[in-house]
This record gives C-alpha cells, sequence and structure tokens, in this order.
C-alpha cells in the first residue's frame, strides 16, 4: 500500500509515528506530536506555536494546515483563519477541532486573495513543491499591502537552499516521491528579495525559528 498524506495525519491523530525517506536511503522521524498539538506536543512547542500565532494580528491564512492545530489556535483567541491543505483528512482534523480549511492546492484559486493579513507557513512549510521562491510569490499575493507572511525556517548554519526529493514512510509502506525544500534563516533574507518581500524579524522559540516577511519598500 502507498502512503498518501490522507494515511499519514491518519496515522499522526492515532499516534503512530511516520518518517520522511530521502533518496540515499535515509530517513529522519515526522514530528507527528508536534504536528497534532495540544497536550499531545511538548511545552516547549507548545509555547513556540503561541508565539507564531501572536505575530497574527488579523485574518490569516494557514498554507499546508495539516491537523490544523495552528488554525484552530486563532479561531480561539477570536482571529478569522482558514486552512489550506491538500489531505481530506487534514482538511477534517481541522473542522472537527474547531477551525475552517478548505481542501485546495494553494497555488489554485483560493478566497480574499490580496486581502489576508498573514498568512502562516508553519513547519517547514515554506519548502513546498521545492521552490520557496515561488511559494514565497504566492503567499506575497494572496496578503494585503502591509500584510505579512510567517514562515518557519531552520536553524542558521547554511546560505544555501537544499532542495530534496522526499516521500512519506511508515514501518511498512511508502509514498510516491515528491519535492520538498529545507530553507535555513541564513537563506531567508535572499528568498525574501527574490519574492518580493523583506525580512521584518526572526525570532528564536525554543530550537524552532520564524522569519516574518513583509512586501519590500517600493523602489524610488
Amino acid at each position: 500500500m502507498t502512503v498518501t498524506a490522507d494515511e499519514l495525519f491518519r496515522r499522526a491523530s492515532s499516534g503512530l509515528p511516520c518518517w520522511m525517506g530521502h533518496a540515499d536511503g535515509s530517513r529522519e522521524s515526522l514530528p507527528i506530536a508536534r504536528w497534532m498539538g495540544g497536550e499531545a506536543s511538548t511545552v516547549e512547542d507548545r509555547i513556540a506555536d503561541f508565539s507564531m500565532i501572536d505575530r497574527c494580528t488579523g485574518p490569516t491564512l494557514d498554507l499546508g494546515c495539516g491537523p490544523g492545530r495552528l488554525t484552530e489556535g486563532l479561531a480561539r483567541r477570536g482571529i478569522s483563519a482558514l486552512g489550506v491543505d491538500t489531505s481530506r483528512k487534514a482538511v477534517d482534523l481541522t473542522v472537527n477541532r474547531g477551525g475552517r480549511a478548505v481542501l485546495r492546492d494553494l497555488f489554485e484559486p483560493l478566497p480574499n486573495v490580496g486581502e489576508w493579513d498573514s498568512v502562516l507557513l508553519a513547519d517547514g512549510n515554506i519548502g513546498i513543491g521545492g521552490d520557496p521562491v515561488r511559494l514565497l510569490r504566492r503567499a506575497a499575493e494572496l496578503i494585503r499591502p502591509g500584510g505579512s507572511v510567517i514562515a518557519e525556517v531552520d536553524a542558521p548554519g547554511d546560505d544555501r537552499v537544499l532542495t530534496q526529493t522526499v516521500r512519506w514512510e511508515t514501518d511498512t509502506t511508502v509514498g510516491d516521491w515528491f519535492a520538498w525544500a529545507r530553507v535555513s534563516v541564513d537563506a531567508t533574507s535572499g528568498l525574501a528579495q527574490a519574492a518580493g518581500l523583506s525580512v521584518v524579524d526572526i525570532a528564536a522559540i525554543h530550537g524552532r525559528y520564524f522569519a516574518r516577511l513583509r512586501s519590500a519598500p517600493a523602489s524610488r
């Protein structure tokens, strides 16, 4: 059986382990407990999540929302939020915990383009599709003038973007290969500039890093 995103999130909701597999045969554990949020996650991850949510002051689009912990967290604070994911199970999990979500590719038409106060790219979702500049340009289209893109990135150490071909794996099954990218703190400014954005600040919270980006000022 091939592992789909739906199966991945089914396992996540049951607390079962999953991995991200690499072409060289290596694999790394996926942070399933963090993705689920709530009591399943660590105190440190909950604090970091709260810090990310604190950066959202108005209507927020949560791209690649997964099980919806951030979409739910925003709704609990009275902030209008919409999750977007290509997994039916992820969307169902988000809705079941009180959030709103749509089943859609983030490059497809979305509600209120150009009107969102914030766009979230949590859990390394800046790497979706293996092309961070394309993804950030899409995020920039979605926010209002003066809005923010808040992206979780990797720790400092390398200013190169690591493009990978990866797949989901469980203890008995594997999924199809897909493109992914890893972006460190060091690479963020250059990518933002290429996408017409600029880095406002980067917050380090319990070993996680959150970059806040805004539209670059118009040249004179």
